[in-house]
């Protein structure tokens, strides 16, 4: 099933946080560059040299959890073209000299072996766990390399082993606390359901939309079979689960309609972002409207000049 991820939130986590300090780490995989990590105050008193591979192992808490064989071979063949052009973040092991536990670039690490590299260029950064573990999961979600099932369980992570709340992960990661809020719920389906969204037979928003079903897996094969929507799919979980659908659409005739979690998050983010009040409407499934309130002129005019401008990448 095609996954168009447009309704899931996809801010940047550069621009907050930790993540100022990655962008002056990392740049796109391939990318010629190295560096600038000295202009980052959150990544200070580093030092960088050269090792061994063996002398790298990987984080037991990594979030990411699965590793493209596919995409491994393409990269060990970019590397042993053009060498590793990206350092490894790494931190010193705290019982083994010489020994340096990944934070950031296990894929490189992994596609380096493969590309038979005896040594690799290493950033050496002094981290506690809590930092490893947010720095760890910043990278993959600037590369968007998690599925929302890692996603999911490293924000779960960060409030059960470092006492976060979903409003300060999200202010840490760049995201709205209602998007760390619904994709945490993802946690709760079943291993099988799990599974499904990992492997992308099933979206982030038709599992939400399970969530409320007695029996998530059956009506997730259900909902491959017959290749719904994620509204279809809302639809679904409400009738086996005996509600009236007929009673809701009534309701939503006269303008009484329930959004959806998804539908919510999105009014929130706008609304933060220009400081005022955002409503969405949906039809359906691909058409809708948006209602943008105001209190005075001046916040016209806001809306006016901002809806005027052109944005700077087009």
């Amino acid at each position: 099933m095609a996954y168009n991820e447009n309704d899931e939130e996809k801010l940047n986590p550069k621009d907050r946080g930790l993540g100022r300090g990655l962008n002056a780490l990392f740049g796109d995989e391939e990318e010629d560059v190295y560096p600038t990590y000295e202009e980052d105050q959150s990544l200070s008193n580093v030092s960088r040299k050269t090792v061994g591979v063996e002398q790298l192992f990987s984080n037991p808490d990594q979030p990411r959890r699965h590793f493209d064989e596919t995409a491994l071979k393409e990269l060990a063949a970019s590397i042993r073209e053009h060498g590793l052009l990206q350092p490894i973040l790494v931190r010193p092991d705290k019982t083994r000299a010489d020994m340096f536990e990944i934070i950031a670039g296990e894929r490189r690490w992994r596609a380096s072996q493969k590309a038979q590299l005896h040594e690799v260029p290493v950033v050496i950064k002094e981290l506690d766990d809590d930092a490893t573990y947010q720095v760890a999961l910043i990278e993959n979600l600037q590369r968007e390399d998690l599925t929302p099932i890692e996603e999911a369980l490293g924000y779960q992570k960060m409030v059960d082993d470092f006492d976060h709340s979903h409003e300060s992960i999200g202010d840490l990661l760049g995201k709205s606390r209602s998007h760390i809020s619904n994709m945490i719920r993802l946690v709760a389906l079943p291993d099988a359901v799990k599974t499904m969204v990992e492997v992308g037979d099933i979206s982030a928003g038709h599992a939400r939309a399970l969530l409320g079903s007695k029996e998530p897996f059956d009506l997730a094969l259900e909902v491959i079979e017959k290749n719904l929507t994620v509204r279809e799919t809302e639809k679904l979980v409400a009738s086996h689960e005996g509600r009236d659908i007929k009673h809701r659409q009534l309701k939503k005739k006269k303008g009484f309609s329930k959004k959806d979690a998804d539908t919510l998050a999105i009014e929130k983010e706008v609304s933060d972002q220009i400081g005022m009040t955002v409503s969405i409407d949906m039809k359906d499934d691909h058409k809708g409207s948006m209602q943008i309130s105001f209190k005075n002129l001046d916040q016209l005019d806001d809306v006016l000049q901002r809806l005027a401008q052109t944005p700077k990448n087009l």
